[in-house]
């Protein structure tokens, strides 16, 4: 659906795969509102798409045969009404992993990637979570498995999840401390968090970084993911992440 676009080396084609697994997993947590509303079933052939900008958009796919890229799913909106919608999301989900990795190992086909590009390439996607991963739940599953491994203590933090990174921002106003004692609180509070992921994004903790947990489903996510600011978090009692909120909206 873009043209002029082409990434040449392994670092440019991962670039262009995290842009577009951005855009479609905000259209299947944070905007899935909108993108429910967009697949209409009385609609012809729809498709999701997205882009590396981090955008995502429902349209017909491309008209020109063979197309400049590969192309997703087609008729996402039809199964729209006929299955619960998580299960339908779930399948968009899994198509859009396999469009992302068409696309990805077609520049690599294209550019003549050799056989040690090719697989730093796939290890350097599978590092980060799916896009079925993400919108399933799965991978919070699974950091929360690896953390009890780790014996990490990373659940305490939930009765009071609106600041994750009040030791970090001055919305808690934190005492000052030795620098070398500070230092040693931001290395503990990183190995304690590292591995989890935004439920929006799917990037992992950074203790630079505002986060903040839904109450209902108990994902994490980047406040500017979801767009709730510090200050605007002191004054919420109970937080719902889009999804949630959607859901409640609907039911």
């Amino acid at each position: 659906m873009e043209g002029g676009y082409n990434p040449r080396t392994v670092e440019e084609v991962f670039r262009d795969f995290k842009g577009r697994r951005a855009g479609l997993v905000k259209a299947l947590t944070t905007d899935v509102e909108e993108f429910y509303q967009q697949c209409d079933p009385e609609k012809e052939n729809l498709c999701l798409y997205g882009f590396p900008s981090e955008q995502w958009e429902v349209n017909l796919p491309a008209e020109e045969v063979p197309p400049e890229l590969p192309e997703p799913a087609l008729g996402i909106n039809f199964a729209r009404d006929g299955m619960q919608e998580k299960d339908w999301l779930s399948l968009v989900a899994v198509h859009s992993d396999a469009w992302l990795l068409s696309v990805s190992f077609y520049f690599g086909a294209r550019f003549g990637f050799d056989k040690a590009d090719r697989k730093r390439l796939f290890n350097m996607i599978n590092d980060v979570p799916t896009v079925f991963e993400i919108v399933t739940g799965v991978a919070k599953k699974q950091q929360k498995e690896k953390s009890s491994v780790s014996n990490h203590s990373s659940n305490k933090s939930k009765s009071n999840s609106k600041l994750r990174a009040s030791e970090h921002q001055a919305a808690k106003f934190p005492k000052p401390q030795p620098k070398d004692e500070e230092e040693g609180l931001d290395e503990e509070d990183e190995d304690e968090h590292g591995e989890t992921l935004c439920g929006a994004c799917g990037e992992n903790y950074a203790s630079d970084e505002f986060w903040i947990c839904c109450d209902i489903c108990e994902k994490w996510f980047h406040g500017k993911c979801v767009k709730i600011t510090p200050a605007r978090a002191e004054h919420i009692k109970q937080y719902k992440c889009p999804s949630c909120s959607n859901k409640r909206a609907r039911n």
